[in-house]
């Protein structure tokens, strides 16, 4: 008998009647430890058993992850929330919307080494500070440096390929750079710089109540296609819950989408991601993938007057939480 119900299922799924939704799917970055819940939803078969077959692909930043999302190249992705604002309000006829909150707190910061006496906001003033003008830190300064009283115009910013970051610090050719926290500490660490002797200015820890990066889509995506992306934030839940408890298995995952990555790297970006950046107290009230209403709309104020837009978004459109699972299977275990 139960082999005559696999022989039937078989039959059934070769005539389309088990027919999965197809989700293409970008990152923002490298496939590195941060990103690991994305892969173990799919190495694990999260998706698949919500009736998604789902297709990763690294990005490039989240700048770009936003535009391709937005012409059609990808249905879904993870890219920085505040990008998202800004290219909505650009682009009002493309518009994305967020569904999930995967960093609840910004890994937006200024990377230094002690020996360039760096230790505060203020000893910036007069510094030439290294990075892509893409890249989040870069373009959220302006914020960071009116929550700190400094003069936006305070230091020089040098536009440089994100691969040259870490060197170009190293070889003193700037006195920091602006980078995601988990990606410069370790790429410092695997270029043999003592922890030690990295100093991190982060941008939450100085009145930039901002989120970081989500889970996003078209709007029309969203609206016609609600039942997966409910089943993809429910598998990616559960991906959350696995990574949380089993960090090394879930960097296999990491492994697996790119051999050229260090294991032990990799697991230490993941821990200090979510030590800094997913299971903050926040989550640990609220679950996972949500927001808290008022801190949104504040980090909507900042992130207009920051980029001189043109007009502000409203929560609503900006995220909803309309399609993540119920609280009790969002909250840590």
């Amino acid at each position: 008998m139960k082999k005559l119900i696999l022989v039937a299922f078989a039959f059934l799924v070769g005539t389309g009647a088990f027919a999965q939704t197809n989700i293409r799917f970008t990152l923002d970055w490298a496939f590195q430890g941060p990103q690991a819940i994305f892969l173990v939803a799919r190495d694990r078969g999260y998706f698949t058993a919500e009736g998604l077959n789902v297709t990763i692909d690294r990005g490039s930043g989240s700048a770009g992850a936003v535009a391709q999302i937005a012409g059609g190249a990808y249905d879904m992705g993870f890219a920085d929330i505040n990008s998202m604002m800004e290219f909505n309000v650009q682009n009002p006829g493309r518009a994305l919307q967020s569904v999930a909150v995967v960093y609840n707190n910004p890994p937006f910061s200024i990377i230094t080494t002690r020996n360039r006496g760096i230790s505060a906001p203020r000893d910036l003033v007069g510094k030439r500070i290294g990075a892509p003008t893409f890249d989040a830190s870069y373009r959220l300064w302006p914020i960071f440096a009116r929550a700190t009283g400094l003069d936006p115009n305070a230091v020089t910013w040098v536009n440089m390929d994100p691969t040259l970051r870490e060197p170009s610090l190293i070889r003193n050719q700037v006195d920091a750079i602006g980078a995601f926290y988990f990606t410069a500490v370790l790429n410092l660490e695997a270029a043999g710089v003592a922890r030690d002797d990295i100093v991190s200015i982060m941008y939450a820890d100085h009145g930039i109540d901002l989120y970081g990066n989500a889970v996003m889509a078209p709007a029309s995506f969203i609206r016609e296609n609600p039942a997966a992306v409910r089943g993809f934030l429910r598998a990616l839940t559960r991906a959350w819950h696995y990574t949380l408890a089993n960090p090394a298995s879930a960097v296999e995952s990491v492994r697996r989408a790119d051999p050229l990555v260090d294991p032990a790297v990799e697991l230490a970006r993941l821990q200090l991601a979510i030590e800094s950046n997913m299971l903050t107290p926040e989550v640990r009230e609220i679950g996972f993938g949500a927001v808290r209403p008022a801190r949104l709309e504040n980090s909507i104020r900042q992130v207009v007057e920051a980029f001189g837009l043109a007009s502000t978004p409203t929560a609503e459109s900006v995220f909803t939480s309309a399609y993540l699972p119920p609280l009790t299977e969002r909250l840590p275990r």
